[in-house]
C-alpha cells in the first residue's frame, strides 16, 4: 500500500429510487379472510382430473386493466430544422411539441375477501392512472380504488365497491409447502382469456435476482407468461398459495422457471395496507454480509459455523441498544436459524416495529474460542433511506505475497471536501482508497476506489500514513480488512468485513 499524495477528484453517479405511494388512511375495514391452513394430504393419489378445483377458484380470479400517461419529449425531424426552411416559413416552423399517449397494460388479480378486497403485483397498476377489475362472470369492467402498493415486495392491494358478496378464495399457509406438491396457476396470459396451467413446486425461498427487495418465492414450473402477473397459484385443494410476479426466461416466454410471492408475505404485506397504506418494517440498525469460511477463521469460530456476519452497528439503533458489537455472527432470530443476510433480512421486515425480539450471536475474539450471546432487542422501525436501497456490500473471496500486505493499494487522507462529496459521515475515520490495481489480491477481495479502511487485523486506522505502516507491518499471510463503503446506488453507507489472502500469488 502507499499513500497518495496527488489531488484526489472522484466522480460518482447516483441513482435514487422513489415511487408515489396512497396517502396513508385507516378507514378502509379489515379484510375478510377465508384461512385454511391445514397441510395438503401428500398420502392421497393425484387425481385424474383437477376440474373441480379449477371450478371453485376460476370465479376469484379477475383480469385487471390498467391504464397510464406516458409523457413523451418532442423529437424534431432534421428536416424541420433546417435553417433555410424557418428563413421562409418563420421561426416556429419545425418546433414540435411535446405530446402524451396513453399505455394500456394488463394483467390479473385474485379476490381474497367477499367486500371486494382484491390481491396483485405491483408491477401491474404501478403509475397507473385509472385501474378497471373484469370478474369472470362477464359483466362490465368495474373501477378499482388502489388501496396501497408495496415495491418492495411487488405486491398491491387494490378494492372494487360492489353491491353483491365476491367469490373470495380460501388462504393456505405457504410456510407449510413442500417441494414436489402440485400447483395450478391461474391467470390472463397473452389476453386470451382466463387459463390454468399446471406444475409442481420446484423450490422455496427463491430470491437474489434482483426482481424486488424482498425475495422469499415459490419457484414453480407451471407456466406463467405476460398477463398472468398479479394471478393465483394455488394448491390441490384449490387455496391460494401465491401471487404469480416474474420468470426467468432468455426469449420473453416461459422456459420452465416461474416465482410467485408466498401468500404468508402477501398477507403480511395486505394487512398493514389495508390498515395504514403503507408497510411499517422492523429495523436492527446493522450491516450484514455472508459469513464465508475465511472470515470465520479470522474470527476463531468453529468451522461448521453458519449465520451473518455484523460488518458494522449504526450508532443508538435497536442492535446497538441490546449490545450487539461488530463481528458478531447472528445464528438465530427469535428463535428461527439465520443461513444469510436475505433470510434475516426477511425475519427482520416481517416483524412488526417495537416487537422484542431474541438474537442469538457468536462473538469471537483474537486467541480465544468465540462464545454464545443471547440479547434481547425492540426493533426500531425501518427508515425511509434504507427502503430505498436494500441492496447489502457482499465480500467476494480471494487476495500477494511481498512486504506490503495491502500491496497495489493507493490511500490519502480523509478531508472535509471528500466527506462531503462521498458521504462519509464525520464518525468515520480512516484511510480514503483511491486507487486498486484490478489484478491485485486486495481487489479480488473487494476492496475497491471509494471505500475507508477503518481496520487493519482489528487495529484502528485514523489516516493514510497508519494504513501504509501497519500494512508493512503485518507478516501474515491472512489480512482482515474492515471499511466503510457509500452503498452506491441510493445505499446510505455501511462498515463490512473482507479477508485478503496474500497466499495467493498473482
Amino acid at each position: 500500500m502507499k499513500k497518495n499524495i496527488k489531488p484526489l477528484l472522484l466522480l460518482f453517479l447516483s441513482l435514487s429510487l422513489c415511487s408515489l405511494a396512497p396517502a396513508r388512511t385507516s378507514t378502509n375495514p379489515p379484510a375478510k379472510l377465508n384461512i385454511d391452513e391445514k397441510p395438503i394430504n401428500r398420502d392421497v393419489r393425484a387425481p385424474i382430473s383437477f376440474s373441480p378445483v379449477v371450478k371453485r377458484v376460476a370465479a376469484s380470479v379477475v383480469n385487471i386493466y390498467s391504464t397510464m400517461t406516458v409523457h413523451e419529449r418532442a423529437t424534431p425531424d432534421p428536416f424541420l430544422n433546417d435553417p433555410l426552411m424557418r428563413r421562409f416559413f418563420g421561426e416556429q416552423f419545425g418546433q414540435m411539441q411535446p405530446r402524451d399517449r396513453k399505455e394500456q397494460g394488463l394483467g390479473s388479480g385474485v379476490i381474497i375477501s367477499s367486500d371486494g378486497y382484491i390481491l396483485t403485483a405491483n408491477h401491474v397498476v404501478e403509475g397507473a392512472d385509472t385501474v378497471k377489475v373484469a370478474l369472470s362472470d362477464g359483466e362490465k369492467e368495474i373501477e378499482a380504488k388502489v388501496i396501497g402498493t408495496d415495491p418492495p415486495t411487488d405486491i398491491a392491494v387494490l378494492r372494487v365497491d360492489v353491491k353483491k358478496a365476491l367469490p373470495a378464495i380460501s388462504l393456505a399457509d405457504s410456510d407449510k409447502l413442500q417441494v414436489g406438491d402440485i400447483v395450478l396457476a391461474v391467470g390472463n396470459p397473452f389476453a386470451v382469456g382466463q387459463t390454468v396451467t399446471m406444475g409442481i413446486i420446484s423450490a422455496l425461498q427463491r430470491g437474489g435476482f434482483g426482481i424486488s427487495g424482498y425475495e422469499d418465492f415459490i419457484q414453480t414450473d407451471a407456466a406463467i407468461n405476460p398477463g398472468n402477473s398479479g394471478g393465483a397459484l394455488v394448491d390441490v385443494e384449490g387455496r391460494l398459495v401465491g401471487i404469480n410476479t416474474a420468470i426467468l426466461s432468455h426469449s420473453g416466454g416461459f422456459q420452465g422457471v416461474g416465482f410467485a410471492v408466498p401468500i404468508n408475505m402477501a398477507r403480511f404485506v395486505m394487512d398493514r395496507l389495508i390498515e395504514s397504506g403503507k408497510v411499517s418494517r422492523g429495523y436492527l440498525g446493522i450491516n450484514i454480509q455472508p459469513l464465508t469460511p475465511e472470515l470465520a477463521k479470522e474470527f476463531n469460530l468453529p468451522d461448521e459455523s453458519s449465520g451473518v456476519l455484523v460488518g458494522g452497528v449504526t450508532a443508538n439503533s435497536a442492535a446497538a441498544k441490546a449490545g450487539v458489537e461488530d463481528g458478531d455472527v447472528v445464528v438465530q432470530f427469535n428463535g428461527k436459524k439465520v443461513s444469510d443476510p436475505r433470510s434475516l433480512q426477511l425475519l427482520v421486515a416481517q416483524t412488526a416495529p417495537g416487537s422484542k425480539v431474541t438474537l442469538r450471536v457468536l462473538r469471537g475474539a483474537a486467541g480465544s474460542k468465540a462464545s454464545e450471546k443471547t440479547a434481547t432487542v425492540t426493533l426500531g422501525e425501518l427508515p425511509q433511506e434504507a427502503l430505498a436501497s436494500l441492496r447489502r456490500n457482499a465480500p467476494q473471496e480471494g487476495a500477494q505475497q511481498g512486504a506490503d500486505a495491502l500491496d497495489g493499494v493507493e490511500v490519502t487522507d480523509l478531508d472535509t471536501a471528500t466527506r462531503r462529496q462521498l458521504g462519509v459521515p464525520r464518525t468515520v475515520q480512516g484511510a480514503l482508497v483511491v486507487n486498486v490495481d484490478p489484478n491485485s489480491n486486495a481487489a479480488e477481495s473487494g476492496l475497491s476506489q471509494g471505500d475507508v479502511i477503518t481496520e487493519i487485523n482489528r487495529q484502528r486506522i485514523h489516516n493514510a500514513d497508519e494504513a501504509v505502516a501497519l500494512s508493512q507491518k503485518v507478516k501474515e499471510e491472512r489480512l482482515l480488512v474492515r471499511v466503510w463503503s457509500s452503498g452506491g446506488g441510493g445505499g446510505t453507507g455501511g462498515t463490512r468485513y473482507l479477508v485478503v489472502d496474500n497466499a495467493k500469488h498473482k
